[in-house]
């Protein structure tokens, strides 16, 4: 069975006395990386604190991607280095991979191979997966466990129910052998449920990406709610076609130059006032 990365260990940081740089400390790479990097790299560090902004943080143990252009015809992306708290993330401490799980650029950081196993994998087969975001959230965990999935208990639910999907759980994903498996469940569907799990979704950007979660997490949690406060035969449901209206109104936010105008620049100056630095 294959593995994530060829020497675990090595990657973990074992025998490296777990040395972690404060990530504000680390050299700054505007100027030395182009400018679409930059940017990519400012607005995934953004995200990173944006999440730890709304709790939706397993200390380091989830992960936010997002796709580079190719160098040489070899696709890469950057993924989060261990060692550093989402509401620490900073620019400059993004680590650059490979589909492969090569480290693609000087750091002090090492990378944890189930992210690499689960964002390589949809990067790889998504185009349109210009950013991936995978949480692990009591809600959604919570929601990943009932056989039923999510419900189309709330307008949160109706705006993605649609465009969810379903993957099996199969252990801490450290197998390559998941990959095809966990692609051709999520399918065309832009946001997935990993069973026992937790969630993911998927955008063109880092913007729509985050909505998109914001939508999931948001469903997982009323629904969980609603699910405390009552009895299965005391909870209503809409039906089908009302889900299905709810998630073609609402399809537009999630079109790149509307949904990530419509909160990220409110975003950005919200974490400029509460968590500024990301940008380092």
């Amino acid at each position: 069975m294959a593995t994530a990365i060829k020497d675990t260990e090595s990657a973990m940081g074992v025998g490296k006395g777990f040395n972690i740089p404060d990530p504000a400390s680390v050299d700054r790479l505007e100027g030395k990386v182009s400018d679409v990097e930059w940017q990519q790299r400012v607005d995934l560090a953004a995200t990173y604190r944006l999440c730890a902004m709304h709790a939706w943080t397993d200390l380091v143990f989830t992960h936010i991607s997002a796709r580079l252009p190719d160098e040489d015809g070899e696709e890469r992306f950057l993924i989060n280095p261990y060692g550093v708290m989402f509401d620490e993330m900073t620019a400059s401490s993004l680590v650059k991979i490979d589909l492969e799980g090569n480290i693609k650029q000087d750091t002090p950081y090492f990378i944890n191979p189930a992210g690499f196993t689960i964002h390589s994998a949809v990067h790889g087969a998504r185009e349109d997966a210009g950013c991936v975001i995978h949480v692990h959230t009591p809600y959604g965990i919570a929601v990943s466990v009932q056989k039923a999935g999510l419900r189309r208990y709330t307008q949160f639910s109706m705006q993605v129910h649609d465009d969810l999907a379903y993957h099996d759980y199969e252990g801490i994903a450290l197998d390559l052998d998941e990959r095809e498996r966990l692609i051709a469940d999520m399918g065309d569907k832009s946001l997935l449920m990993l069973r026992n799990h937790g969630t993911l979704t998927l955008g063109p950007n880092c913007p729509i990406a985050f909505l998109r979660m914001y939508f999931l997490e948001n469903a997982c949690k009323t629904q969980i709610l609603a699910q405390a406060a009552g009895s299965e035969d005391k909870l209503h449901e809409e039906d089908e076609a009302m889900g299905n209206r709810v998630y073609q109104q609402g399809a537009t936010a999630f079109v790149p130059g509307l949904g990530d105008n419509l909160i990220w620049p409110g975003l950005m100056r919200k974490l400029n006032r509460t968590n500024p630095g990301y940008d380092h």
